[in-house]
């Protein structure tokens, strides 16, 4: 079970250089202002010294460890560390033994710092339990998943959530920089020149994340000598460095359920370029477009419908093209789908009104068809009167029967489907105002 004190040992020459650099106080912490800027009360709880349970929810690189440390440090606590990947039941029963050795030898608390606490299940979690209730432990764990869905309530009940955000592009240059100055634990022996314009490219490439930008720093400097440009680290080692990073997707957590309802709301709201973006930031983060087809179609049923009943064609057509093409050509018709989708007018007129009318299922139960609605093909069936008096509707006038009810007679007079003003439906709004008048002229 890894147990270690919150103070940092002096640097080992083969540490990687994000760990080396890990900030020792919160004077170095960069980032994260709105949790430790003056008078945040995380900021305050840690420079008193004042324990509590907490999780630390947010992408990687964004100092969710050595928030942590911080904490133990500043609370003067034993810092036990463990990783959900690897930990279990035994890993936590041993690090209780160690805190309530510690309480009663020497005074002392103990954080426990679980990383990945998603990973833990539900019985696992529980464990924890007993421990935070009797003040054994104080619990800190970090997750870059959300913690509504991947945490008890039992456990979230008992410990304060803070949000890590992504580091800003400036936080993440100031970072670096530091690190180039730095003659103790970071690369300052080296004395590398940098442009101001390099640096930020390797900062922007990091996409918020801390490690992700020391890392390539740190593979940068070592290209500098093969490359022979002297102790410069020129656009060209950054460029070579960066040309492997990529934007933060999940496929199947917060980043990826966030990505697609951000697409959605952009084609929702009649934003091409929104819903573009969102469209390409996908694909780029390795989306499956065959989900991304399925959730299109979707919108052009559920915010489209017969406002412009084309939409939902052009989208079908779009899955059915990007599956003979395959990638990257059949990404293009996702993408004209996408813009149409979002160019053409809005309606979920059909949404809302198959809403209504599963509500009105469930609410009355099984309510008789009515006599005159049933189909007669027997002897015996018409003798109990099925079919008769229904009014056929071509031979009516307009092929209209007005005053016929299609609903249940015992179910009140219902409205479902109201059609918007817009597209295709306002001509459809319009005929059916008319039909509606010849049955109710006070419509």
């Amino acid at each position: 079970m890894p147990v270690s004190t919150p103070e940092l040992t002096e640097p080992a020459p083969l540490r990687p250089l994000a760990d080396r650099m890990r900030p020792r106080s919160l004077a170095e912490f960069v980032g994260q202002t709105h949790l430790l800027g003056a008078g945040k009360p995380l900021a305050a709880a840690i420079a008193a010294g004042q324990l509590h349970s907490l999780i630390l929810w947010g992408p990687p690189g964004t100092g969710k460890t050595t928030l942590a440390r911080l904490i133990a440090s500043a609370s003067h606590a034993q810092f036990i560390a463990l990783s959900a990947v690897m930990a279990g039941v035994k890993d936590i029963r041993a690090a209780v033994e160690t805190a309530r050795k510690a309480r009663a030898e020497q005074g002392r608390p103990t954080l426990l710092f679980l990383d990945e606490v998603h990973r833990f299940n539900k019985a696992q979690q529980d464990t924890f339990l007993p421990y935070l209730e009797d003040g054994t432990l104080t619990f800190v764990g970090a997750t870059t998943e959300n913690p509504s869905f991947e945490v008890i309530s039992a456990l979230l009940s008992r410990a304060r959530v803070y949000v890590l955000r992504p580091l800003a592009t400036e936080d993440l240059t100031r970072l670096l920089r530091q690190a180039l100055t730095d003659a103790e634990r970071g690369l300052g022996r080296e004395h590398i020149t940098v442009a101001a314009e390099v640096l930020e490219l390797l900062a922007r490439a990091a996409d918020g994340d801390a490690r992700r930008a020391l890392n390539m720093l740190e593979l940068a400097a070592s290209l500098i000598e093969a490359q022979g440009t002297g102790h410069e680290l020129t656009a060209a080692i950054a460029q070579e460095v960066a040309s492997g990073s990529y934007r933060r997707f999940d496929k199947g957590g917060d980043q990826f359920y966030d990505q697609i309802s951000a697409l959605h709301k952009a084609v929702r709201g009649t934003d091409p370029d929104g819903a573009l973006y969102w469209l390409c930031r996908m694909l780029d983060g390795g989306c499956d477009p065959r989900y991304i087809a399925r959730r299109v179609t979707r919108m052009a049923v559920e915010d489209i419908g017969l406002a412009d009943p084309r939409a939902l064609a052009l989208s079908l057509d779009a899955w059915e093209t990007y599956e003979r093409l395959g990638s990257p050509e059949g990404e293009l018709a996702l993408g004209q789908a996408v813009v149409y989708l979002a160019c053409a007018p809005k309606s979920n007129a059909v949404y809302m009104a198959m809403g209504e009318a599963f509500a009105d299922v469930s609410q009355f139960g099984t309510l008789e068809v009515p006599l005159r609605l049933r189909n007669a093909p027997t002897g015996l069936m018409k003798g109990l009167g099925y079919g008769r008096g229904y009014r056929y509707a071509h031979d009516e006038p307009d092929a209209y029967a007005a005053g016929e009810r299609y609903l249940p007679d015992t179910l009140p007079d219902r409205q479902y489907y109201r059609p918007v003003p817009r597209g295709l439906e306002l001509k459809i709004r319009e005929a059916l105002a008319r039909l509606r008048a010849r049955t109710d002229p006070k419509e």
